[in-house]
Formats: structure tokens, C-alpha cells, sequence
């Protein structure tokens, strides 16, 4: 995460050091989820980390946590040194700045919420100018939306002869204004990028290229798939949004050659939606392709949850109707064989495979490679194949 220099009551604080904050509302898979946060933390950046946990049957409307639970989370940021709070819930601008003023005898430490943590992420990973631009807007229009009673010093009046704005006009209106121009201005530039890609889509479809896109719940494997496919070194690590840029290779397996094969930004439980707005250009590849290869994570054990996240996405940004087949990935770490299996009607559902190793990967390549030739007949039909639910 970003450094930063936090200096109250005699500490200097760790910039490498987070306090979690995860609240226990009866929504299942708590353990999971507190994992996830973890993880996130520890992708961001942050290499010293305390997990507070608590129950509760609804937030609380001041704090989130309750006024016993931020003592506590106080007391964990002292033991710690920690730069940082982070609470793996949606903050409303109010709680987030009466938790930062509770605590401001310790800095006060900066306060994240689950949204601004997944953009701090993603600015961090953003490696094209594209995906740069896609996260700037992405952090703008989340902050648009915490502006109002914000911090103090918005709330100033600014005016007179020389002043960006007219007479009377408050800081927290030009904060506004140049918000609104920035974002109309980055809207514009992402508009240009989008433009080239529809052109090269077009270039595709005019060659009859099949377009196949790799989707899946972050860290599933995904871009180790794409490598092992594709023949390429795109970056894959163990870790959340390794990779945010969308890659795209031509790949031959006949005789459905030639592939144009696409590795996009992995998706994730309560992606912020303006995350998803600002990557709906980016997605658009996986909104165009003629066929999706859902990546799941065969060794978790939270696999149906992450498809259906994953599901929930697709239909938001116009997928959810797209042809699909399932890669069941890690099964080395499951201790699963590789197979591929068929719906009722004979099409293939399916495969299981490790990109780790390579098992099975004969048999995903056939199974594009099936699609590809019998594609012709799927567009005459109007037919889709249906979505498998995972039941290992």
C-alpha cells in the first residue's frame, strides 16, 4: 500500500503493518471471506497484519464495529505500529471519518474500506496506459461519491478576484467541478482505446476467428492457463489481481484454427461496481467472445460461491448468455484426474485440468477446438450450451 509517515502519541507508524477488521453478520462462510481480506491486505503490499473479528446483528450506525470494537481495533494499532485500518465491509464517508476521529490520538491511521482497498490494488497492478485510465476513473467516481460532508477542509469558502471559481464558491464545489472534468475527460480517452479494439474485432469476424476469453474468480489459475495455451509468459503469480490487463494471443488448434484467446482481469465477491463500469470497456472482450472458459479453482472449498460471483459479473456486464465451458483447475491440488465431461446433450460441459503441470490441457484444447468446428451449426440453432454448476 502506499507509504505513508503516521506520527501521534510518541509512534511512528509501520507503513508495511494493517490491522483487518472483519464483522461476523450471519451471512456464512465468515471463516472464508476472512481469508480473502487477508489476502488482499498482503497483495496490496502490507507484510504485517492482525485479524480482529466480531459479531454483530447489524452494523453500527456511527462506527460500523460499535465504540468497544474500535477501543479495540485502537489498542491493535498500537500493538502493531500499523499505518493502516482496514475493514472488509463497505464503509459509509461517515463511519470511515468517525473512526479516523476516534482514533486521531494515534495519527490517526489511515482507514480503508473493502472498495477502496480493491482500488488501491488495482492502481498498484494497472500496467498499460488503458488500464491506468480505467483505474484513475474507477477512484474518481468513488470518490465523487464521499465528497458530500467529507473532510474539513471542503468545507471553506474560496472566492474573489483570481479564484478558480466565483464568489462564494466552496472548496468542496471545485473539488466537484474538477472531478467531473477529469472524469469526462478520461471517458473520452477510453473511448479511443475502445474504438481500436472494435476494429480489430471486426478485422477478426471478417477472417472468422473464433474468440475465446478466460474468465474466473481471481487467483484461480487463470493466467497460468493462458501461458500454458498460449505459449506465452504472461504474469501469473499466487496472488489476488495478479494481472488486470487484458492479453490477447492467436493461437492455432485444429481444425478450429486459428484461436484468438484472451486472458481478462479476475473477478472477486463485491467487486465495486465502479470498477466495473470504469473495466466495461476491458470486458468488453469477454462480452464479444464467441465462448468463455470459466476457471475455477477445483481445491477450494468455496468453488460454488466464486462461480457464482464470477456468474453474477458476467450478467452485469451483458455475458451471462455467452457459451461457457468450465475448467475445473488445480486438480493436482485437489487430487483429482483429469476428464472431460458432457451436458444431456452431448456437448461438452466440463474439463478438468491443472496448468500447473499440464494434465488435461489435451483435452481443453480439444474441447475449444470441437467448438470451433460446430460453432456454424450453434449460430443457426440460436442455441447455447447450458452452464454446469460445479458438484465434485
Amino acid at each position: 500500500m502506499a507509504e505513508r509517515k503516521v506520527e501521534g502519541a510518541g509512534r511512528a507508524a509501520d507503513p508495511q503493518a494493517a490491522v483487518i477488521v472483519n464483522l461476523d453478520f450471519g451471512d456464512g462462510g465468515f471463516d472464508e471471506r476472512v481469508e480473502e481480506a487477508v489476502r488482499l491486505v498482503t497483495s496490496a503490499g502490507v507484510r504485517k497484519t492482525k485479524v480482529l473479528k466480531g459479531r454483530r446483528s447489524r452494523p453500527d450506525p456511527k462506527f460500523f464495529a460499535g465504540s468497544g470494537k474500535v477501543a479495540e481495533i485502537g489498542r491493535a494499532v498500537e500493538e502493531l505500529n500499523a499505518a493502516f485500518i482496514v475493514f472488509n465491509h463497505e464503509l459509509s464517508p461517515a463511519q470511515q471519518r468517525n473512526i479516523e476521529r476516534e482514533l486521531d490520538h494515534l495519527g490517526p491511521p489511515r482507514v480503508f474500506d473493502r472498495t477502496e482497498l480493491i482500488l488501491e490494488i488495482f492502481a498498484q497492478r494497472a500496467q498499460t496506459s488503458e488500464g491506468k485510465l480505467q483505474v484513475e476513473l474507477a477512484r474518481l467516481q468513488h470518490l465523487s461519491t464521499r465528497l458530500v460532508r467529507g473532510w474539513t477542509h471542503l468545507e471553506r469558502q474560496r472566492g474573489g478576484f483570481g479564484a478558480t471559481g466565483g464568489p462564494g464558491e466552496t472548496q468542496l464545489e471545485l473539488d466537484r467541478r474538477y472531478i467531473a472534468k477529469r472524469v469526462k475527460t478520461l471517458k473520452t480517452r477510453l473511448a479511443d482505446f475502445e474504438k481500436r479494439r472494435t476494429v480489430q474485432r471486426r478485422a477478426r469476424a471478417r477472417g472468422d476467428v473464433l474468440s475465446v476469453s478466460i474468465v474466473g474468480y481471481t487467483n484461480a489459475g487463470k493466467s497460468t492457463l493462458f501461458n500454458a495455451l498460449a505459449n506465452q509468459k504472461a504474469y501469473a503469480a499466487d496472488q489476488l489481481f495478479a494481472t488486470l490487463d487484458t492479453t490477447t494471443r492467436r493461437i492455432w488448434l485444429p481444425p478450429a484454427n486459428p484461436v484468438v484467446l484472451s486472458d481478462t482481469v479476475g473477478f472477486i465477491r463485491d467487486l465495486p461496481h465502479d470498477l466495473v463500469a470504469a473495466f466495461r470497456a476491458t470486458l468488453e472482450e469477454t462480452v464479444r467472445a464467441e465462448l468463455l472458459l470459466q476457471v475455477v479453482d477445483a481445491s477450494s472449498p468455496v468453488r460454488d460461491e466464486q462461480q457464482a460471483e464470477v456468474n453474477k459479473v458476467l450478467a452485469e456486464i451483458g455475458a451471462d448468455e455467452t457459451p461457457q465451458i468450465v475448467v475445473l483447475n488445480k486438480i493436482d491440488a485437489a487430487r483429482l484426474e483429469p476428464r472431460v465431461e458432457r451436458d444431456q446433450y452431448g456437448r461438452i460441459s466440463r474439463v478438468f485440468v491443472s496448468a500447473r503441470t499440464g494434465a488435461g490441457l489435451d483435452g481443453l484444447r480439444g474441447a475449444v477446438a470441437e467448438f470451433g468446428s460446430t460453432r456454424g451449426s450453434a449460430r443457426n440453432t440460436g442455441r447455447n450450451p447450458p452452464k454446469a454448476s460445479i458438484s465434485l
